[in-house]
């Protein structure tokens, strides 16, 4: 390990002379080059950016006017040359590094704004490998993370918030203080391990490695919250380069700010209704602590909320409302007659809207449009010293992949009942239970320590709530281990059961269910959720 020289102690005070501008983002530019030029700062800039600034008739040197070298490749080369990066990581009051500056006719630079070449962008809107990889910016992370590193003399902006940032410190005081140039250095090495993060990434996926050697995960800030799950844990809320359709893109219409309960509850509660296509009919699922207490379709938007209501209305109270299809007044009605959370829908008419508004402190989200449950992806849970990764969750089950395993087969309206709990079983913590009959789910146990007691529990709430299970179909999101959850399922009424299977005991199982009569269908997927 290469022991720091002694270097002279950074100034606090560093005044800006000259600028090297290199963004593939523009918005602004011309105004912030207007304003350094303003205050008698020298403008040096590159390609395109120089282009602008000296269309809007303000005065620019080409970087290829320090360098003696031509911009060539198509642009791969410009800026790597040792006068730009000398003149960026150059120490200036180190007598050595001086010296070296001095012969070599090297300026120094005092403020850097790079924008990156727009790599996400280009994956996310479906570029090919060819395009891909042209947009994968070589000179703007090095001249960051000079920048960056010399930041006891430099300054370096990597959006436009930054360089406002700048433009506001040098106004009042003439100069960037060291506090500044440290926190400016500490965002620039951020957003290039999230630019080789997304790099890393995209190019893991074109080669096919669902576990490369290493892996990154980088997102930017959205917000910062009062607190975590809980008063006593600090939290934030951060958003990946390319987001899923969800709480991550939505945009809030009205209400309190999101919390970091409430954002989890909401990712789980939009991810369970995107099971519903809006074109199979509205579709409406209200979630309490990540688990769904009330899952229902119906003829309208209104119905299919007051029949997932009515599966659990006690546990509703506080909940999250998600919708498959847009918001209507009758239904935003029904919603605010109990305290709600957070309501999430792709879009919402304008009279909801007004509705919602005489209720300031519920939190009213829009995404435009669902995410795709049959998306690839991968999802993260961070373990002490680690992290775990996984391909999401996109089994999706028909009828054609049901295995009957009993004597008798269901008929058609148990299979539909079947599929839609079992539906609803994969976003229910395990070991879970649901009941279900005609699109409206009747009970639902979760998070049991043996499916036995989710059985017994979601045939309690079903009573509770006045909700006949006689005729229902049963989910469980993993085999039956021994018969006797089975058993308490069918005592509660159902007629039909949808499970993996798998189980030592598969045999056993079969058996309690052909001698109740029981039509018993393996789907060969298990839907584990912890």
């Amino acid at each position: 390990m290469p022991a720091a020289p002694d270097y002279p102690a950074a100034p606090d005070r560093a005044v800006i002379r000259r600028a090297l501008f290199s963004v593939s983002d523009k918005t602004g530019l011309v105004e912030a080059a207007r304003t350094l030029v303003e205050l008698g700062v020298e403008l040096v800039s590159t390609g395109g950016t120089r282009k602008a600034i000296a269309d809007a008739g303000l005065p620019v040197k080409d970087v290829a006017d320090l360098t003696g070298f031509p911009e060539m490749m198509d642009g791969r080369v410009k800026t790597l040359h040792p006068v730009v990066h000398g003149g960026l990581l150059g120490v200036r009051d180190a007598p050595e590094h001086k010296a070296a500056m001095e012969a070599h006719g090297i300026g120094g630079i005092d403020l850097v704004y790079v924008t990156l070449y727009p790599f996400e962008q280009t994956v996310a809107a479906g570029g090919d490998y060819a395009n891909a990889v042209e947009n994968i910016d070589i000179g703007g992370p090095a001249m960051i993370r000079s920048a960056a590193k010399n930041h006891g003399y430099v300054a370096v902006c990597t959006d436009p918030a930054d360089l406002a940032e700048v433009l506001e410190a040098i106004k009042a005081d003439g100069a960037t203080s060291l506090e500044l140039r440290k926190t400016l250095a500490a965002r620039a090495y951020a957003r290039t391990a999230a630019y080789d993060a997304a790099i890393s990434t995209w190019f893991a996926g074109q080669l096919g490695e669902t576990a490369p050697k290493r892996r990154s995960f980088a997102g930017e800030l959205v917000q910062t919250m009062r607190y975590g799950e809980n008063p006593h844990q600090s939290a934030a809320f951060y958003r990946f380069g390319a987001p899923r359709t969800g709480v991550a893109t939505a945009r809030q219409l009205q209400g309190k700010e999101l919390s970091y309960n409430n954002i989890n509850d909401t990712d789980a509660a939009f991810e369970l209704i995107a099971e519903f296509d809006p074109k199979g009919g509205p579709a409406c699922a209200i979630i309490k602590h990540a688990n769904p207490c009330g899952v229902a379709t119906g003829a309208s938007l209104r119905e299919a909320y007051e029949r997932a209501l009515a599966c659990d209305p006690t546990s509703a109270f506080g909940g999250i409302v998600a919708l498959n299809s847009r918001l209507d007044a009758a239904t935003a009605a029904q919603v605010l007659e109990v305290f709600t959370e957070v309501v999430i829908a792709p879009d919402a008419d304008e009279d909801a809207v007004e509705l919602f508004r005489k209720k300031k402190n519920v939190r009213l989200l829009v995404t435009g449009g669902l995410p795709d449950a049959r998306e690839p992806g991968v999802t993260f849970k961070s373990v002490a010293g680690g992290f775990l990764v996984q391909s999401r969750d996109d089994a999706h089950l028909t009828a054609a992949d049901l295995k009957v395993v009993t004597k008798r087969a269901p008929t058609e309206a148990e299979v539909r009942d079947m599929l839609f709990a079992f539906t609803i079983a994969k976003h229910v913590k395990s070991n879970a239970i649901v009941y279900a009959k005609a699109g409206q789910t009747l009970g639902v146990g979760a998070g049991q320590m043996n499916r036995k007691d989710s059985a017994r529990i979601a045939a309690l709430r079903a009573a509770d709530f006045g909700l006949d299970l006689t005729g229902s179909a049963c989910a469980s999101e993993a085999f039956f281990p021994f018969a006797d959850g089975l058993i308490q399922a069918a005592d509660a009424g159902c007629t039909a059961v949808i499970q993996p299977g798998g189980s030592m005991r598969d045999e056993e199982v079969i058996a309690a269910a052909d001698e109740r009569g029981l039509a018993m269908v393996f789907t060969g997927v298990r839907v584990f959720r912890h």
